[in-house]
């Protein structure tokens, strides 16, 4: 099993919905977020504040707005990791700077509560 941890725009949460429906997620988890990517960031600006320059240091503080996101976290089989990735990246793409980050983690354990099943059984329809 595999945790995948999306990064939107709260503007595409509906799509993202959609889109994990099509990809065969029935069930999954979001939450509201701010945060920011290096995209956004000067990066010379952040080059001289890792440095040492206070000016910088204090000029990307100005320029370190936090952006409202949505984090949404799916637990899959392995072998769905590929197709929910691709229906994250299709429904959230612009091309643009904020389009979001994924992350994939192993998974160790899960135990449906109601049941007590746990492993691929816990999280299968």
């Amino acid at each position: 099993m595999k945790e995948i941890m999306a990064v939107v725009r709260m503007n595409m949460m509906n799509q993202t919905k959609a889109a994990l429906t099509s990809a065969g997620v029935s069930s999954f988890f979001a939450r509201e977020a701010t945060g920011r990517g290096i995209g956004l960031v000067n990066r010379q600006l952040l080059k001289g504040a890792q440095e040492g320059y206070e000016e910088a240091a204090e000029l990307l503080g100005e320029k370190g707005r936090l952006y409202p996101k949505r984090v949404v976290s799916v637990i899959v089989e392995d072998e769905k990791v590929p197709a929910v990735i691709e229906a994250i990246i299709e429904a959230n793409k612009t091309g643009k700077p904020g389009d979001g980050k994924i992350f994939v983690m192993p998974c160790a354990d899960a135990v449906r509560v109601r049941t007590g099943e746990s492993g691929t059984a816990s999280i299968a329809d």
